[in-house]
């Protein structure tokens, strides 16, 4: 629980499923090197505890939940959303004193649920301000999961620095060549890293082309990635014409609010949750399906094979130390790994001070 080797940053919230994922079945999960079993209390409250139970071992998601408790499948011993036990079927019935199961903060926000797996007090305040994707109809918005076999910082990398959509990606998404010329303008605030880049093509890009008031006319872009602790990349996306403003409050412009959240399952395999919500379109149920089926295109069949081999070709996690060749495009990215590496070794040398 307490590894000061860990190669992750623990004192932060990373995303543990998604809030359609808990149901009424236990959801065990690998995170951060730790297997964890999710399930929601009678009245919903999520609970998380390690996936271990502390007489034999056995994994309680293979058990099954009681009221509010979970129940071992080798010997019955109960546990409570705290860990807990709080029945023993055995003997005199005592339950013994060292019964207990580690527990971990939750918070459900934005149709995510989130974790703390850290020693220190979960702080609600350190989760970023998400609230966009609580705002708007229904219909307008769409979640999707999917388990990646590489390491998270790659898939990091490849949302800070979308110069590779030039390279790597189809018409659908096409930005005509403009990213790649550009330096992206970058801006640091609060301890988040922001990359934009603007431009404009013909015609537009096709997932705004046909809601645009001149389809296939010229049209301004913009698009800005912002990255926050520990692997949220916050993506703002959008398009106008006539020199109208390109926010996503705007009226006057076509855009979409996507977060991408990268949580470790292990050094080489990650849970790559994705969420967008849309300004225009919103009532059509149907055309979420639509994005989301273009998102699992685009990464399973031209980002994720090119992550897969870099990763084979790297032999290592750490990027940085290949000494790679570096360009323009690569400002926001190597910045996000820096970062990262730096509030990593603080968190170490924190927990080696109070250990000494």
């Amino acid at each position: 629980m307490s590894d000061q080797n860990t190669p992750y940053l623990k004192n932060t919230w990373y995303v543990a499923a998604l809030s359609t994922e808990l149901d009424k079945d236990l959801l065990s999960r690998v995170l951060l090197d730790t297997k964890i079993v999710f399930y929601r209390k009678e009245d919903g409250t999520p609970v998380a505890l390690l996936d271990r139970c502390p007489h034999r071992f056995a994994p309680l998601s293979m058990g099954k939940q009681c009221g509010n408790d979970v129940v071992c499948p080798y010997h019955g011993l109960a546990f409570n959303s705290e860990g807990n036990c709080t029945s023993n079927p055995h003997g005199n019935k005592r339950i013994p004193t060292k019964a207990k199961v580690p527990s971990f903060p939750l918070m459900e926000k934005h149709g995510f649920i989130w974790i703390w797996m850290g020693d220190e007090v979960a702080d609600e305040n350190q989760l970023p301000d998400y609230t966009t994707l609580d705002t708007g109809h229904d219909n307008a918005i769409a979640y999707t999961y999917m388990k990646w076999p590489c390491h998270y910082e790659l898939i990091i990398d490849n949302v800070m620095d979308l110069s590779h959509v030039d390279h790597l990606h189809g018409e659908i998404i096409t930005t005509r060549g403009q990213l790649s010329p550009q330096i992206p303008k970058l801006e640091e605030n609060a301890g988040q890293l922001a990359a934009s880049w603007e431009w404009k093509q013909t015609p537009p890009m096709l997932i705004f082309n046909d809601f645009l008031p001149e389809p296939g006319k010229e049209a301004s872009h913009r698009v800005t990635v912002t990255w926050a602790k520990p692997a949220n990349i916050q993506l703002s996306i959008g398009c106008s014409q006539g020199n109208q403003p390109i926010t996503f409050e705007s009226e006057e412009s076509v855009s979409q609010y996507d977060l991408h959240v990268c949580t470790p399952e292990s050094e080489n395999s990650t849970h790559y949750f994705f969420v967008t919500r849309r300004n225009h379109h919103v009532e059509d149920a149907e055309y979420n399906q639509i994005k989301i089926q273009n998102m699992h295109a685009a990464f399973e069949l031209e980002d994720g094979p090119i992550l897969n081999a870099v990763e084979e070709a790297m032999e290592t996690p750490d990027f940085l130390s290949l000494d790679p060749v570096l360009i323009s495009s690569d400002a926001a990215p190597v910045r996000v790994r820096r970062t990262l590496k730096a509030l990593i070794e603080e968190e170490h040398k924190t927990k080696l001070t109070l250990a000494s």
